[in-house]
C-alpha cells in the first residue's frame, strides 16, 4: 500500500530537483554575432558582449557603476613622478587550459598589444607604456614615457585582458582566459555557449551554463522573448514593444544609460569642407530620429561625449536642426547637387535612423545612396577600408573622445590642435585641468563638424522577471554574468 505513494514522492522530488537545476542555465539574446571571440584582436562591441568579465579578465575592470575595480591585480602603487606603476597580482589564477597565470603573461599581453605589428583595435591605449617587467611571478612593473593617471582605466578595457602566449593566437575561435566561464561551443550564425569554469580563482558564479543567441531582426527578438526561447535580451532591438513587456508580469524591463554616442559619421577625406559637414548636421532633426527610430529612448547630443559624464557640455545648439541654413551652406560651398553614400550596419538604430536621415536630407537637396551592410562587411569596408561617405554607428566604448586624435581612424579627422589637446590630457592628472581640456575637446570637434552627432544610446533591456544581477547601465560593452542568478 505504501509503495506507490513513496515512488510518487520520489518522482516528485526528482522532478523538483531537475527543475531547480535548470535554473542555473541562461539564454541571452544579442543583436549582432561577433566576428571573432578575441577582444584583443577586434573592434566589434559584440566580442566584449560575450567574453568581457565572463571568459577574459584584465588587471582592472569596469564595475556596473562605471568605477574602475581591481581584478587580476589586487592593487597597485605609483611612484612620485607618476611614471612607475607596480601591480600586485592575484595568486593561484589559472587559464582555462589549466596553465598558471602569472606576471610573465601580463608582460606578454601588454608587449603584444603595443607591438609595432599589433592588431589590437585600441593600440593607442598602450602607446604610453615604455616597458613592462615581471619583478616576480606576482608582481609587475609598468614604466610610462610620461605620467598618465588613466592607466587603470586603460587596463580595464576588453582590449587589455590578459592572455597566454600558448593560446593567444587561437583566441579568435577558441578563447582561453581566466574568467569564471570557459568557452563551450560556437555554432556560427546561431549561438555561443559558455560553461562555468570549476577551477576559477574567485567567487564562483551561480550560473552553470550560458548561451548567447544572435537575433538581429526586431520582430524575431520580440517573438523569442514572448515564447520564452530567450531568458534575457539586455540590449533589446525593438523598443516599440517595451510596453508589451511592461504589462506582462513574466518580464522586467530594464532601462539605463550606455556609453554609446550614436553618430552619423562623415568620411572627412571625402567631405573635407566644414561648411558641407555643417549642412549635413543642420539637415538632421535629432529628436525625430530618437522618436522615429528609438521610440523616444535616447538623449540628443551635440558632440562625442556622454551626457551623464560630469564634464559633458551641451552643444546641441551648435548644430541645431535648420534646413534653411543647411541649404544656404550647401549653396555657399558649391555643393547644392550633393550625392553621398550612406552605409548602414544591422542594428535597428542604424537601419531605422538611416531611413529618417535620408528623408531629411532630401528636404535640403542632398541625395543619398543607401546600402545595408552586414557587420563583417561594415568592419572591412567602412571601419578598415574607409570606403564610405556616411554611416550611422554607436560608439559604445567608454570615454573615447581620443579617437579624434587618430588621423587614420575611419572618419579621417586630422587636426593638430585636437591632437595636442589629447597629448595634454594624457599628461595631466589634476581633475580641474582634465575637465577643462575635455570641455575644449568637445567644443573643438563640434565646431569643426567632424560628424553629425545624433543621440546617446539608451540601454533598453528585457528579462525574465525571476532573473537578477543583470546590469541596468552599460559603462562598457558587456553582458557580465558574474552576479546573475535566478531568484527561484
Amino acid at each position: 500500500m505504501l509503495t506507490r505513494p513513496i515512488a510518487t514522492l520520489l518522482l516528485l522530488a526528482t522532478t523538483a530537483t531537475s527543475a531547480l537545476a535548470q535554473q542555473t542555465d541562461i539564454s541571452i539574446g544579442m543583436v549582432l554575432e561577433p566576428p571573432n571571440l578575441d577582444p584583443t584582436g577586434g573592434a566589434a562591441a559584440a566580442i566584449d558582449e560575450v567574453v568581457y568579465a565572463n571568459v577574459f579578465e584584465g588587471l582592472t575592470r569596469f564595475g556596473r557603476d562605471g568605477q574602475i575595480e581591481p581584478l587580476l591585480a589586487t592593487g597597485w602603487e605609483v611612484s612620485e613622478d607618476g611614471l612607475t606603476w607596480t601591480f600586485d597580482l592575484v595568486e593561484g589564477v589559472t587559464f582555462h587550459d589549466g596553465s598558471a597565470m602569472d606576471a610573465e603573461d601580463v608582460v606578454f599581453t601588454l608587449d603584444r598589444a603595443r607591438a609595432a605589428d599589433s592588431t589590437n583595435a585600441q593600440k593607442v591605449l598602450f602607446e604610453g607604456i615604455e616597458s613592462v617587467e615581471a619583478l616576480d611571478p606576482a608582481t609587475v612593473r609598468i614604466t610610462l614615457a610620461q605620467p598618465d593617471g588613466n592607466l587603470p582605466f586603460n587596463l580595464a578595457w576588453g582590449d587589455a585582458v590578459i592572455v597566454a602566449p600558448e593560446s593567444a593566437e587561437d583566441n579568435a575561435t577558441n578563447p582561453i582566459g581566466t574568467g569564471p566561464f570557459r568557452f563551450g561551443n560556437w555554432a556560427q550564425g546561431d549561438s555561443v555557449t559558455l560553461a562555468r569554469y570549476d577551477d576559477y580563482w574567485g567567487d564562483p558564479p551561480a550560473l552553470e551554463n550560458a548561451t548567447f543567441r544572435f537575433i538581429a531582426d526586431p520582430n524575431a527578438a520580440f517573438a523569442a522573448m514572448m515564447a520564452g526561447d530567450i531568458d534575457a535580451f539586455p540590449n533589446f532591438p525593438a523598443p516599440e514593444t517595451l510596453a508589451n513587456f511592461e504589462a506582462d508580469p513574466r518580464f522586467s524591463v530594464i532601462v539605463g544609460s550606455t556609453e554609446g554616442e550614436t553618430i552619423l559619421a562623415i568620411n572627412n577625406r571625402n567631405v573635407p569642407d566644414p561648411r558641407v559637414r555643417e549642412a549635413i548636421a543642420r539637415a538632421i532633426d535629432r529628436q525625430a530620429i530618437v522618436d522615429g527610430a528609438m521610440f523616444g529612448y535616447g538623449t540628443p547630443i551635440g558632440t562625442h561625449f556622454a551626457p551623464h559624464h560630469p564634464d559633458y557640455v551641451d552643444l546641441t545648439e551648435m548644430s541645431a536642426f535648420d534646413p534653411d541654413r543647411a541649404r544656404a551652406l550647401l549653396s555657399e560651398a558649391g555643393a547644392s547637387d550633393l550625392s553621398l553614400r550612406l552605409a548602414l550596419p544591422p542594428p535597428s538604430y542604424a537601419r531605422r535612423g538611416g531611413e529618417i536621415v535620408a528623408s531629411q536630407f532630401r528636404d535640403v537637396g542632398i541625395e543619398t545612396e543607401v546600402t545595408n551592410v552586414e557587420w563583417a562587411q561594415w568592419l572591412e569596408q567602412v571601419f578598415n577600408g574607409h570606403d564610405f561617405d556616411l554611416t550611422i554607428v554607436s560608439h559604445t566604448e567608454p570615454m573615447d573622445i581620443n579617437v579624434y586624435a587618430r588621423p587614420d581612424y575611419y572618419f579621417g579627422y586630422d587636426d593638430a590642435g585636437f591632437q595636442d589637446m589629447m597629448t595634454r590630457l594624457e599628461a595631466t592628472s589634476m581633475p580641474a585641468e582634465r575637465s577643462e581640456i575635455l570641455r575644449e575637446a568637445q567644443e573643438k570637434i563640434a565646431a569643426d563638424y567632424v560628424n553629425a552627432y545624433l543621440f546617446q544610446l539608451a540601454k533598453t533591456g528585457v528579462a525574465d522577471a525571476r532573473i537578477e544581477g543583470l546590469w541596468a547601465n552599460a559603462p562598457t560593452q558587456a553582458n557580465d554574468l558574474t552576479e546573475v542568478r535566478w531568484t527561484e
